[in-house]
């Protein structure tokens, strides 16, 4: 995706993701935007539309426990499970779809995911978090689905699930083990005894 990252800008564009550099806040307008601050060692702190926020239920009721009167005051809110990379990949999905409301993804999930999804969306998913769309490299989407999580951004999260749902899909166990790199603890007795009282799922 093609987001520019920039130091000092006012007013925001919704293409932009913006740092604050030096504690620098003076030129931020407070009554409509916010700082995300990153978990670094050294955190990163990103500058926010107040309504691109609303996508996350986490910042939501952090915001709504605001007290109006103070709005105008720094608002800087500490994520201590998302990194500065991961962070900024979560803004630049609300600050896309704030106001561009995503397409439902229906539950179960029927064919490929790039099939019932924008461009916007394709591009999002399959430029980066499934680097240049080789579902052996999904280490930023598994990384989003967390941040995803956390921080309660719902479409976003069907988003990046419905993906790995799409990317499992037609394969067997061993395969779904092998892409993800996840262990296999049962031996092949316990395999067949799983796959033995599970048949039904398979039948139905």
């Amino acid at each position: 995706m093609e987001y520019q990252y920039v130091s000092y800008v006012s007013p925001l564009q919704d293409n932009q993701i913006v740092k604050v550099e030096n504690k620098n806040y003076g030129w931020i307008d407070f009554r409509k935007y916010i700082i995300l601050q990153s978990n670094d060692t050294n955190p990163t702190e990103y500058v926010v539309h107040r309504d691109a926020c609303q996508m996350s239920g986490l910042i939501k009721d952090m915001l709504e426990d605001q007290d109006e009167k103070k709005e105008d005051e720094e608002t800087i809110i500490p994520l201590p499970n998302v990194n500065e990379k991961i962070l900024a990949y979560v803004i630049q999905y609300m600050n896309h779809h704030y106001n561009n409301k995503a397409e439902t993804i229906e539950k179960p999930l029927k064919g490929k995911v790039e099939d019932v999804i924008s461009q916007w969306d394709k591009d999002f998913i399959f430029t980066d978090l499934v680097k240049n769309g080789n579902e052996k490299e999904h280490e930023l989407l598994i990384d989003t689905i967390m941040a995803a999580n956390f921080m309660n951004v719902k479409d976003l999260l069907d988003l990046t699930c419905a993906t790995v749902a799409s990317m499992i899909k037609g394969k067997t166990p061993e395969q779904i083990r092998k892409l993800f790199n996840i262990e296999n603890d049962f031996t092949p007795e316990e395999e067949e005894k799983i796959r033995e009282e599970n048949r039904w799922c398979e039948e139905a």
